[in-house]
């Protein structure tokens, strides 16, 4: 079959190649067709080595399907359903899990150590346990989670990470509230889901930071106040908190200096929000006694930072009440064939989300 692997991490580039096949179906396992995926940046992180992934490897970690087969036990899909990939699912059985906060389970990440595929010349690792650049994937059952069918397979695919993350970021972790003011560094797809997010729990203001003015203008559509670039915040601040700090500020970029500055823009008793996944060696610096002295909470979320399989099925009900705005989203729609294209465009800013037809 078909899919874009990358050879070695670093590479700027994919090679679409048609000699792969996925391996590892059997017990407890399914096979899925991948109809659409997303491309988003963890997929460009894990290319350049910001996200830790063995290679070579096939990137995509949001993509739709329909189960081609199922292995032995296997009982919650059967052949014809149509799927989303989830990339972190919950097992159900370990601490976390029984705690209730399901996506800081980690037996999804034990798959990603795993090969997916294999080509003649060796094994194949998939992104996180994944791998949707292909037109298909085995993964384990509970990676298989049933969408209803007026939604469309490419819609999916944004529910299967990006929206999930940044919607639930709003509404799971941070439980932003009606009235508050609210600042979004970082505004591409994860970004933008977490202004609609913002905006469905009616906050009062809205502000979107990101130096792409395209990416400013878009985040305007999605519900944002006003759109500034980095170096209209101190402004932005003063005019609309008093120069108190915003109620709620979310970092979605993935970078120390961002964080820094986003918890520089949070008020006193105010939460900052994590939401980009950073590099290892990239250390946030914070003072003890300003941590002592500001009471801010600063809150890290993983995956929208609650149960995935009910903030799917939110996500679907808000875009079905037309509170939420998925199709608007998927600004770049390309084949497998113009991936490198599409990698392109995400990396100066031009597209919040590509849909890749595979």
């Amino acid at each position: 079959m078909r899919a874009a692997i990358q050879q070695e991490i670093g590479q700027d580039k994919l090679e679409v190649v048609d000699d792969i096949e996925a391996v590892g179906f059997g017990p407890g396992k399914v096979r899925i067709r991948i109809r659409a995926t997303g491309l988003c940046h963890s997929d460009l992180s894990a290319m350049s080595g910001v996200l830790p992934q063995p290679a070579p490897f096939v990137p995509g970690h949001e993509g739709a399907g329909e189960i081609i087969e199922v292995g032995e036990g296997v009982t919650n899909v059967k052949a014809g359903d149509r799927v989303l990939v989830c990339w972190l699912p919950a097992c159900g059985a370990c601490a976390s899990c029984k705690r209730g906060q399901t996506q800081l389970c980690i037996a999804g990440f034990l798959n990603a150590g795993t090969p997916n595929y294999k080509r003649p010349g060796g094994d194949v690792f998939g992104f996180a346990g994944t791998g949707t650049f292909a037109e298909e994937v085995v993964v384990d059952a509970l990676c298989a989670v049933p969408i209803p069918d007026d939604v469309p397979y490419e819609i999916a695919a944004l529910i299967g990470c990006g929206v999930t993350t940044g919607i639930g970021a709003a509404i799971n972790t941070a439980k932003v509230e009606a009235g508050s003011s609210v600042a979004v560094i970082g505004c591409g797809g994860v970004g933008i889901s977490v202004i609609q997010g913002a905006r469905a729990l009616g906050a009062a203001e809205i502000v979107a930071i990101d130096p792409v003015e395209s990416r400013r203008e878009a985040a305007l559509r999605f519900g944002a106040t006003e759109g500034i670039a980095p170096d209209g915040l101190a402004d932005a601040k003063n005019r609309i908190t008093a120069g108190e700090g915003f109620d709620y500020v979310f970092e979605v970029v993935g970078k120390s200096a961002t964080a820094r500055t986003a918890y520089e823009n949070t008020r006193r008793g105010g939460t900052l929000c994590i939401v980009g996944a950073g590099a290892m060696d990239d250390n946030l610096q914070i003072n003890m006694f300003e941590l002592f002295f500001d009471e801010k909470r600063i809150l890290p979320s993983l995956y929208g930072g609650g149960d995935v399989l009910r903030s799917y099925e939110r996500v679907i009900k808000l875009w079905r009440a037309g509170r939420i705005d998925l199709e608007g989203l998927i600004t770049h729609r390309v084949r497998l064939e113009e991936i490198n294209d599409a990698i392109d465009q995400m990396r100066t800013g031009e597209a919040l989300r590509t849909c890749i037809t595979i």
